[in-house]
């Protein structure tokens, strides 16, 4: 899906090695030729995985002078013809707009709502099918996005990993944004008078907002993104993990790994990582179809991802 996404937000052919540096999954080091390879056959994989699917990926060059062919997908090609939705499907629908609505977007799940009954689809956001969506979007978004519009500042309590006790930050927030699958809050910290980035995952408890609305206006073209991939830094690939999976199931695992080696209790994955926790919460995603071998590093990251679900989703204990 993020190809697919990067592909479609340009009219130009991107390069491999400029899919390399956008897309998240695909980091590597371009010198070291074993994790060069591995990107290699894993967007060749890739590749062929979309055209399966019929996804119009197109190769060519943007000029004459280019000497490496590049890829795009052609919006004109990709676009669906109008889809009239069965009554199941309507439901299905109402479902993804109860998510939405959960991940404090619900202004563009009402939206899509009203579109869709506009053209005569009756659609219900109450129905389920039976089926419940498991949401694990961070706490702090709601509040955070709605800060960052009403322009007020915040405090809440943030924890970094060299220190065990969470500290307490004052925060002007600019906006939310996503980068490497992680969610970022940017803006101007008042304790240190600088502007600084904080991961939705590390914040402790409650975010309250202090102050009153419109106290503060953002730079003008203030580049969040870049911020935060400043602040993070290159990712080093230099740690090794093995992943046991079931046969047929991870299909997301398997496309990271390096080796995979089938075993009669299911095979035997070797993926070379650069941020713990990133793969970690990807194979507590797939729950008993997916089990982190080592390095404990990444079996003590796991677990805690696990821990994090169940409390999430723990129904409180009624009292008399």
């Amino acid at each position: 899906m993020n190809l697919v996404i990067c592909l479609l937000s340009t009219r130009r052919f991107l390069t491999a090695a400029q899919i390399a540096a956008t897309v998240p999954g695909y980091e590597h080091d371009p010198s070291d030729p074993r994790d060069h390879e591995a990107f290699q056959r894993k967007f060749e994989r890739d590749k062929a995985e979309l055209r399966d699917l019929g996804v119009p990926l197109e190769t060519g060059t943007a000029s004459i002078f280019d000497q490496e062919p590049g890829y795009r997908i052609a919006q004109r090609e990709y676009a669906l013809p109008d889809i009239l939705l069965e009554p199941d499907e309507a439901a299905a629908v109402g479902i993804a707009a109860r998510l939405w609505q959960h991940a404090g977007l619900a202004a563009a799940a009402s939206s899509g709502l009203a579109k869709l009954r506009a053209a005569g689809v009756e659609v219900d956001p109450q129905a389920t099918l039976g089926v419940e969506p498991v949401v694990t979007v961070d706490p702090a978004f709601g509040p955070l996005t709605s800060a960052a519009r009403e322009r007020r500042a915040v405090t809440f309590k943030y924890r970094v990993p060299e220190v065990d006790e969470p500290s307490t930050r004052r925060l002007e927030p600019w906006g939310v944004v996503c980068w490497r699958g992680r969610w970022y809050v940017v803006g101007h910290d008042r304790d240190r008078d600088a502007t600084r980035c904080f991961r939705l995952s590390r914040i402790v408890g409650d975010v309250r907002a202090t102050g009153r609305g419109g106290a503060f206006e953002p730079p003008a073209g203030a580049d969040l993104i870049s911020h935060v991939a400043r602040s993070s830094g290159p990712i080093a690939r230099n740690g090794r993990a093995t992943v046991t999976v079931r046969h047929g199931r991870a299909a997301g695992l398997r496309r990271l790994a390096a080796d995979v080696v089938p075993g009669p209790d299911g095979d035997r994955l070797t993926i070379v990582y650069g941020d713990v926790d990133w793969l970690a919460s990807r194979i507590a995603g797939y729950g008993p179809d997916a089990r982190a071998d080592g390095p404990p590093e990444l079996l003590d990251a796991v677990i805690q991802h696990l821990k994090e679900l169940i409390t999430r989703h723990e129904v409180p204990a009624v009292t008399a």
